[in-house]
């Protein structure tokens, strides 16, 4: 995780402050696009986190969100089995997203540095780039995908469901 977050994530970083800085080159907003798209998937990802021995691991810390999933999706080890196979479902390199979108949870995926659609709400992320997953699981995508579940940032994801995350990025969105 450290070489993903100080490596890839900063390089998507800095590349957008290169195009920030170069506004008539012809490639510019592609370059935005994807180097913006790339900072915010991952710091949401980052945020999304946490270590399988904290409180905020255990899904007890999302009262209101797993209320949600068990209204949109029947009972969470559905909504588990439904993530998972979108996740495992991506092709080349995305992302799977927990959304909300017009007060409904959604389970979406997309591709390279794309973010969710405007208008929704993102509540957490799973980078399916083989960076994230090759220097431990190599080619185990499935066992990245089941293990991601220990750690997921249960805290976090209620605080996004329950409306913290209005207006975040809001700037750097627009420009993509």
């Amino acid at each position: 995780m450290e070489l993903h977050h100080s490596k890839h994530h900063a390089t998507y970083i800095a590349n957008l402050n290169k195009a920030l800085s170069s506004p008539k080159a012809s490639n510019t907003q592609s370059l935005i696009h994807f180097n913006g798209g790339g900072h915010i998937n991952h710091s949401i990802f980052w945020n999304n986190l946490t270590p399988a021995s904290s409180e905020d691991a255990k899904q007890s810390a999302a009262p209101s969100l797993t209320q949600a999933i068990e209204r949109d999706f029947g009972f969470f080890s559905d909504f588990k089995t439904k993530f998972n196979a979108a996740l495992l479902g991506i092709q080349g390199s995305g992302w799977g997203w927990l959304i909300v979108n017009d007060g409904k949870l959604d389970i979406i995926t997309t591709k390279d540095q794309d973010t969710v659609p405007e208008g929704t709400t993102a509540i957490f992320g799973v980078d399916m780039w083989e960076h994230a997953y090759y220097l431990q699981y190599l080619n185990g995508k499935a066992a990245y995908v089941e293990n991601i579940w220990n750690i997921i940032n249960w805290g976090y994801a209620e605080r996004r469901f329950t409306g913290h995350a209005d207006g975040e990025f809001r700037e750097l969105k627009a420009m993509l």
